[in-house]
């Protein structure tokens, strides 16, 4: 009997809500990256701007990540300071909490400092995730012991914190595969491109087909993405007006200066 009634009393405490969206009222007007270039021993300072465009007051929560993603379409954010590029080490940030007024902008405040003996050259990252935290949440609530169960959707910001070491190291880009589909209507030319080498990469990818008399018809865009050292990237490029026929496939990754690499593939548009 001792033990239903325990039972009873956790189900007492319980309280259920219906399926919210918070921090959709949120946004950061600055944007999501954050780039320094420093030396060993260099210091750099920010802010991050956090306006609430709601009727509500809300109250966010920052904390940190590392970060790491691939052209298969994962996102892995893993515990700070764990990937052997993670620069989470050097960033302190003030407050870890904050609540932001309806129509009023909060301030998040980092500071990045290099240790004075490193000796190493790259690019070193991290995410400083800004979060906002649910009226139901029990980080918030007013009701010590209560038990919030339910479905929330919850909207939070990735600021990636990113810091170009030395001479930035080494630049390398792999392509890794290529694969023509079909998306919808569109027909889709897949380029995966890997980054082999220290420093960030941020290329704009385009291909140019060539018929089997060597005459190009034309150049198609394939975007433009920021590819971290280790990390790995997929391209699009929309072929659908290409004719019917076979074709040489230049595809380049320019990074907009002296570092552009390319690949050839041959091709058959159906």
């Amino acid at each position: 009997m001792i033990k239903i009634d325990r039972f009873l009393s956790m189900l007492l405490l319980i309280t259920f809500f219906s399926a919210n969206a918070y921090g959709a009222g949120l946004s950061l007007p600055g944007g999501l990256s954050r780039i320094a270039n420093l030396e060993p021993g260099g210091k750099t300072e920010g802010k991050i701007l956090v306006r609430n465009d709601s009727a509500e007051p809300q109250t966010v929560k920052a904390y940190q990540t590392d970060y790491l993603f691939y052209a298969d379409g994962q996102n892995i954010y893993g515990k700070p300071g764990t990937d052997t590029r993670s620069n989470a080490s050097w960033v302190t940030f003030f407050p870890q909490r904050l609540e932001v007024l309806p129509k009023e902008v909060g301030v998040i405040n980092y500071v990045v400092q290099v240790p004075a003996d490193s000796k190493s050259s790259g690019t070193f990252w991290s995410i400083l995730m800004v979060e906002p935290v649910s009226k139901e949440s029990p980080e918030v609530s007013d009701k010590p012991g209560k038990i919030n169960v339910g479905i929330s959707t919850v909207v939070r910001y990735a600021v990636q914190i990113i810091t170009n070491l030395g001479d930035s190291g080494e630049r390398k880009l792999k392509f890794l595969d290529k694969q023509l589909t079909k998306a919808d209507k569109d027909l889709i030319l897949q380029v995966d491109l890997e980054n082999t080498g220290q420093g960030s990469l941020t290329p704009t990818v385009w291909a140019e087909l060539f018929d089997e008399k060597g005459s190009s018809i034309g150049r198609f865009e394939g975007g433009r993405v920021r590819i971290f050292p280790t990390c790995s990237a997929r391209f699009k490029v929309n072929l659908s007006d290409a004719p019917k026929g076979k074709y040489s496939a230049l595809v380049v990754a320019d990074n907009g200066d002296d570092n552009v690499f390319g690949a050839r593939y041959q091709l058959e548009v159906p």
